[in-house]
């Protein structure tokens, strides 16, 4: 079983992951990482935070001589920021907890209901976890899920559809009109979009106030037969959603036509099925985002999240002080004016990774010469049913 696990605070010393269930014999190095990680910090908009941490990854065990072992996996990232933390994010007793103690919840954050679950009285023990730095660790993990679904020709990659109010229409986009993407300081494959996307940016910082907006993560050439309708919990695009849905910000996951399927026939929304003998079962259309009755039919794998604004504000909103019950503003912290991009890319890295466990949970074996030899063999029986 594929499982992974993240352990650290914002301004702790590091950040840790720990990967079980990558078979033997997948070439690794920590360049594969480091590049996800490197684009998760893109993007117009980052805050000052960004250009402090240069996120790379330290492989501390379950590879060796630039293979995985088949052991758990390993990783660390330094927060560089931790020598300006040390004295306030110390572990031992040692720790001044009477310095940056915060008590004026932020609306929008987890502050106070992670604090009244947790019974803290300074809530930074809530944001130093719950904030979005921890997806460098999921970014980390799910590079090491994308390569090995690359190694299978299973790509991951995603765009911004977008910003605020700026937006366009990505119905017609394909997987190779992402690399595009990249160029964009916003990751949005259209240039003149990019362009409002970035005014908007900059007349929300002018405000001291936060933008949220969409992206969308695809999945390319995955095979079919991947999850299953038998049970809730086997259905492949709930484990999607979840997953995408569990990246801090997130309020809405949908797949293929999503919400907008909703309002149209039948007629208009289902896929017709087609065939030929050199690629068998194939669609012309992909309202279903890849996935039916909880199973990949193998088409393109299509997810669309929106994340709301961001809830630190320069600005910031009216919030109670947990300690005098008065009213005040609420605390401020360090942070982005827009951070859609570097959650598209947390998204790639949570579609890889569950694809990664559906494919072992499909194909299994413990050496990466077993799964190609049974992945080759299903496909092979993909074009010929």
């Amino acid at each position: 079983m594929l499982r992974f696990l993240t352990a650290g605070e914002s301004h702790g010393p590091s950040l840790t992951a720990i990967i079980e269930g990558i078979p033997a014999g997948l070439e690794l190095s920590p360049e594969d990482i480091n590049k996800q990680l490197e684009r998760r910090q893109k993007g117009y908009g980052r805050g000052e935070r960004m250009s402090i941490e240069t996120d790379r990854v330290r492989i501390t065990g379950g590879i060796r001589g630039g293979k995985t072992l088949g052991s758990p996996i390993s990783l660390l990232i330094q927060n560089k920021d931790w020598e300006n933390w040390e004295a306030v994010m110390a572990a031992g007793n040692e720790a001044r907890l009477d310095v940056r103690k915060v008590t004026q919840p932020r609306p929008g954050h987890a502050d106070l209901p992670g604090g009244i679950k947790y019974r803290h009285g300074d809530l930074r023990n809530v944001l130093e976890r719950a904030s979005a730095r921890e997806t460098a660790a999921r970014v980390a993990v799910g590079s090491v899920a994308r390569v090995f679904l690359e190694a299978l020709g299973i790509l991951i990659g995603s765009h911004v559809i977008s910003i605020g109010s700026v937006s366009y229409d990505s119905s017609e986009v394909s997987f190779s009109d992402l690399a595009s993407a990249e160029m964009s300081p916003v990751m949005c494959i259209d240039s003149e979009k990019t362009g409002e996307m970035v005014l908007e940016i900059e007349k929300a910082k002018r405000e001291g106030d936060s933008l949220g907006g969409v992206f969308e993560v695809l999945g390319d050439n995955v095979p079919s037969g991947l999850g299953s309708y038998v049970h809730w919990d086997r259905r492949l695009d709930g484990r999607l959603t979840m997953a995408v849905m569990s990246i801090p910000g997130i309020k809405g996951v949908e797949v293929g036509g999503g919400f907008a399927a909703a309002s149209l026939p039948g007629s208009k929304v289902h896929d017709a099925i087609y065939y030929n003998d050199d690629c068998g079962y194939y669609r012309k259309t992909n309202n279903a985002g890849g996935l039916e009755g909880g199973i990949t039919n193998g088409e393109t794998v299509v997810l669309r999240a929106a994340m709301k604004p961001i809830p630190t504000l320069v600005n910031s909103l009216s919030s109670v002080d947990i300690e005098t019950k008065m009213p005040v503003r609420a605390a401020v912290e360090r942070s982005d004016v827009c951070a859609v991009f570097s959650a598209a890319v947390t998204g790639e890295a949570m579609v890889a990774f569950v694809l990664a466990q559906a494919v072992l949970e499909k194909f299994g074996g413990d050496y990466m010469e077993e799964v190609f030899e049974d992945v080759a063999r299903y496909r092979g029986y993909e074009r010929q049913v």
